[in-house]
């Protein structure tokens, strides 16, 4: 993980983009290429771009790892404490 955060990072700062990357800023951006990857789907699955669809999912989690790294949070960390509330929500049924 820790591979492809440093090249993200390295890619936003190298092009001078990090001024921009204010938090409201890069929550924007996640809901934006959300709405993107979304409208391959507004007429149906069998309407997709598979290849937009990859694209899109690439920019979500570029822009959300981009806002955890700058506010200083551990992503394996948040997403697992994620998990685990979500396993004692949604216990597996039997």
């Amino acid at each position: 993980m820790k591979d492809i955060i440093d090249e993200i990072i390295d890619f936003r700062d190298k092009r001078g983009w990090k001024t921009g990357d204010k938090p409201e800023n890069l929550a924007k951006s996640i809901i934006i290429e959300a709405a993107e990857l979304l409208e391959n789907y507004q007429w149906g699955q069998e309407f997709a771009d598979l290849e937009n669809v990859k694209e899109e999912i690439a920019d979500v989690l570029i822009y959300s790892i981009a806002f955890a790294y700058d506010q200083g949070f551990d992503i394996e960390e948040i997403i697992r404490e994620k998990l685990k509330k979500n396993s004692i929500k949604y216990p597996v049924k039997k």
